[in-house]
Parts: C-alpha cells; sequence; structure tokens
C-alpha cells in the first residue's frame, strides 16, 4: 500500500505531459483551482527605439488555445495569476497585439503550490523583440481527426479515465506516430495506472520522435530516477536542462541524480542552480546538500543550509531536531568566517 501510494504521489508531478487544460477549467467565471504562477518579468530595452513601450501584455493559454488570464506588465514588473487547475499551458507576450515570445510552463502538484517562471526578452536592433530566456513551444500540427482524438483522451484524463486515455491515444498514434506530445501523455497515463515499463517506452518514443522535447526529456528522467535507475537517467536529465537551463525541476532532478550516484561535486552545481532558479519551491535542495556536507564531515556547511532550508520552510516538522544541529556546529561556522 504505501509503495502504491507513493507512486501516485510522484506521478502526479509529472504533470499531464502535454495535456490540454480544458475550458471549464479557467480563471474566466469557471470553478477556480488552488495554484498560482507567477515571476519577474524584464525587457532588455537597451536597443530599443527611442519610444519605448510603457506596457506588455502577459498571455495565459491552455493548450488548446484558449485564454485563461491576462495582465498588463511594465517591463521589471511582476506578473501573476491565481487559482490554476494541475495541467500545462502556455505563457505569451504580445506588444501591441502582435504576439513577441512564447513558452510553456508545467503547473502540478497534489497540492496547493506556488509556480515561478520569470521572463526576460532582449530587443534586437531593428526594433523588434525576441526571447531572450524563453524557448519557443514544441508545435505539433494535427488533422482535424487526429486532434478530436487528442482532446478526447485528455478529458478523460481529467476525468481520471486512464484506460480511456490510453485506447484513445493508441488510436490516435496508430493513425499519426509522428505525434511527440500524444507520446508523452500517452506516457504520463501509463504513469498513472503505474505501468512504468509502458510509460517509460513511451516517453523514449515520444523523444526519438522530437529529441528536444522538454518535458519528454524531464518526464523520462524522473521515471528512471523513481525506479532508481540512476545512471540511465542522466542522459534525459542532461538534455533537459540543455534545453531549458530555467528550469528549476530539471536541474534539481540531475542533481540529485548525480547525488546517487555518489558524484557530489557535480550534484552540487545542479542543486544549487535550482535553488537559485526558484528559491522556495527547491528548497528541500538545502536538505539534500546538508545531508552530503554532513556525510563528508563538513558540518558548518551543513548547519548553513539547514539554516537556509528553516528560513523558507519554518513550519517544517523537524524545524526542533534541525535548530539543534545547527545550535551544535553553529560555532565551528562562526570560527571559520573571515
Amino acid at each position: 500500500m504505501k509503495t502504491s501510494l507513493a507512486l501516485l504521489i510522484l506521478a502526479a508531478s509529472f504533470a499531464l505531459a502535454t495535456g490540454q487544460v480544458t475550458d471549464r477549467r479557467t480563471q474566466l467565471g469557471n470553478p477556480q483551482g488552488e495554484h498560482t504562477l507567477f515571476g519577474d518579468f524584464e525587457v532588455d530595452e537597451s536597443k530599443a527605439a527611442s519610444t519605448k513601450p510603457l506596457l506588455y501584455e502577459v498571455v495565459l493559454y491552455n493548450l488548446g488555445g484558449t485564454p485563461v488570464a491576462r495582465q498588463f506588465v511594465s517591463s521589471k514588473g511582476r506578473y501573476r495569476f491565481l487559482n490554476l487547475f494541475n495541467g500545462q499551458y502556455e505563457l505569451a507576450v504580445l506588444l501591441e497585439n502582435e504576439e513577441i515570445a512564447r513558452t510553456r510552463v508545467e503547473i502540478m502538484a497534489p497540492f496547493k503550490n506556488d509556480f515561478r517562471q520569470d521572463l526576460s526578452i532582449a530587443w534586437q536592433p531593428t526594433g523588434a523583440a525576441k526571447p531572450s530566456s524563453l524557448n519557443a513551444a514544441d508545435q505539433y500540427q494535427r488533422s482535424a481527426a487526429t486532434q478530436k482524438l487528442f482532446s478526447k483522451a485528455k478529458a478523460a484524463t481529467d476525468a481520471k479515465r486512464y484506460d480511456e486515455a490510453i485506447a484513445t491515444l493508441q488510436e490516435l498514434l496508430s493513425v499519426d506516430a509522428k505525434d511527440f506530445q500524444a507520446w508523452t501523455e500517452l506516457g504520463t497515463n501509463h504513469l498513472f495506472k503505474q505501468n512504468l515499463d509502458e510509460s517509460e517506452k513511451a516517453y523514449l518514443r515520444s523523444t526519438a520522435e522530437r529529441p528536444t522535447f522538454f518535458l519528454a526529456l524531464l518526464n523520462l528522467g524522473r521515471l528512471r530516477v523513481l525506479r532508481k535507475n540512476f545512471e540511465s537517467a542522466l542522459e534525459p536529465l542532461t538534455k533537459a536542462v540543455e534545453v531549458q537551463p530555467a528550469s528549476a525541476d530539471a536541474n534539481y532532478y540531475l542533481g540529485e541524480t548525480y547525488l546517487q550516484l555518489k558524484k557530489g561535486s557535480k550534484g552540487v552545481t545542479y542543486l544549487y542552480e535550482a535553488l537559485k532558479l526558484d528559491p522556495v519551491g527547491k528548497a528541500d535542495a538545502h536538505l539534500r546538500l546538508a545531508t552530503l556536507y554532513n556525510a563528508v564531515g563538513m558540518k558548518a556547511k551543513a548547519a548553513v543550509e539547514y539554516e537556509e532550508f528553516l528560513k523558507k520552510k519554518p513550519e517544517h516538522p523537524e524545524r526542533k531536531k534541525l535548530e539543534q544541529y545547527i545550535a551544535a556546529n553553529k560555532e565551528t561556522t562562526e570560527a571559520k568566517k573571515p
């Protein structure tokens, strides 16, 4: 029972990898979810024309192309979208009704959570803006028939009718085997059913059809971590970081994989990067770093990591235990300060 529950909880984090968020789940007058998506918005306007835009429009779409929410934001401002459901979305930046950047974001957690996606855009000398740290969303053109099947499968997934979703996706893929998004969605549905072998096969097929598809790479890596196949998790997670260096998830899982392979010197780099990208959401990286430092006798550094963790997670159930460790090693920490 414990194993089954753990699998289901981790499966939730895979986030309906290419799912289409249905209209009933948007913020436009419909039932609300629990999650928040926010981020800093910055435009490098050093090469812009003398007349610089006052406001940019940030629009959140579901994968069906329906706007979920929108905000006007100034450069060096911050956007925030509330009450979102689990699923895949696309963030677009518009200037005078013209789209200038787009990226995909994944929102998935079994409990209420905040998700951060910073947006950074640079201007070209021509005056047109281009993404600086955004990755263009992977698009796949389907026929009307296969799009209908994809939407049907997504609706079944949303309703937790995983067998129906799997059957529908298999029907779609029998018609169009190159649909890498459908392969990823198939892998996620198999994961929810705990069909780990089939899930891995589907993710592998997705990466074969589109080697740079970030979601498939990340999900394949996380699945292999789940299965404790750490050596084989390195390749997809390394590629995921190459495709989206600003992904806190990809950096975190790659760092964790290196730690599990007893290559801590490599792992700490990615764990610190994950913390830089998402300080609160990836606060557990402090715990992993503290465990590593403690194991090699670097208790002062471990105490620092525990301190940083408690700043971000003050209500942690083992707070007293961590405070005792910090107190026992704090003097050493202070003594090493210049």
